[in-house]
């Protein structure tokens, strides 16, 4: 199984949507600052994943999840979108 995965970090409260095949040795690598991209705003708290049957398919999620549109998507299964 591949993994889609969206972390919020606790310093900064920023979302960080990413996509490994080891959903729990990629949050300890994040948690540890072992992740480039990341490793400035530790800690993180897994908010949402997803399974995928191949690598691709997680991989094009999370391109998708890092568009307007997927954000905005994103944000509403997390019931973080602000209706006005």
């Amino acid at each position: 199984m591949f993994y889609t995965y969206v972390l919020r970090s606790k310093k900064t409260n920023k979302l960080y949507t990413g996509s490994t095949h080891d959903l729990i040795s990629r949050m300890k690598r994040h948690n540890l600052g072992q992740v480039t991209s990341t490793k400035s705003s530790c800690p993180w708290i897994l908010l949402y994943y997803e399974a995928h049957r191949t690598k691709g398919l997680a991989i094009q999620a999370e391109l998708f999840y890092k568009t307007g549109q997927g954000r905005r998507q994103l944000k509403q299964k997390l019931g973080l979108l602000k209706i006005s």
